[in-house]
């Protein structure tokens, strides 16, 4: 079966930029098949192959990240599964205190482009830039894709979603954070170019590093 993005739209204000736990866990809570909730009980192969994307929107400071006519909740997953996730639909989801309305669902396919970029890759044991890199070109050799992989650098010496990089020790790179349970878990922005559709496509299915239903090691097109 093609792997496709399902978008929903949404109606809120504002969500916490570290959202991608909170928001499993809400998604697990209303997505259920024979009685079962299918992300927390043991996954089926398809189901472990599935990824909620971070939700776009504008980075506004204070850890929030403010919401938008074109936000959207994504769910990148096989169209067989496509039915069970339905029921999202006019639901309600509490993100750790913010309230979004899910709206209506819509399918778009994988493209096949040659730039791509994860908001935030986690490798376990991967903390300094260098290991890191060496860990995604590695994953990269095991998926047979030839592309170049690059850490994204800071823009800003202040972070919109509110860590400051005003020490000169603190690394160029966009390193990022997610917190699951009481733990923060480290990784950082990558971007990929130079690939061809094949191995765009593939990245795009299955991602590198773990914790993809918390929305890491995704990747989508590069706007712009």
């Amino acid at each position: 079966m093609p792997v496709v993005d399902v978008g929903f739209r949404i109606l809120g204000k504002s969500i916490p930029v570290d959202h991608g736990y909170a928001l499993y866990g809400a998604v697990a809570r209303v997505v259920e098949k024979d009685g079962q909730r299918v992300l927390h009980e043991p996954p089926t192969e398809s189901w472990k192959r599935a990824a909620i994307l971070p939700i776009n929107g504008r980075a506004t400071g204070d850890r929030k990240l403010t919401l938008s006519p074109s936000s959207r909740l994504l769910i990148r997953l096989d169209s067989e599964l496509i039915k069970d996730i339905l029921p999202l639909a006019g639901k309600t989801l509490d993100l750790d205190g913010s309230v979004i309305r899910v709206g209506v669902p819509t399918i778009y396919p994988l493209k096949p482009v040659a730039r791509l970029r994860s908001r935030l890759v986690v490798i376990k044991g991967m903390m300094e830039p260098e290991p890191f890199l060496q860990s995604v070109r590695y994953a990269f050799e095991k998926l047979n894709i030839k592309g170049t992989p690059g850490l994204l650098k800071r823009q800003l010496p202040k972070a919109l979603e509110g860590k400051t990089g005003d020490d000169p020790k603190h690394s160029p790179f966009i390193r990022r954070t997610i917190r699951i349970h009481d733990k923060e878990v480290v990784g950082y922005a990558v971007e990929v170019q130079e690939l061809t559709a094949d191995e765009s496509l593939t990245l795009q299915e299955h991602g590198i590093g773990g914790r993809r239903k918390f929305g890491c090691g995704v990747f989508v097109p590069v706007q712009g």
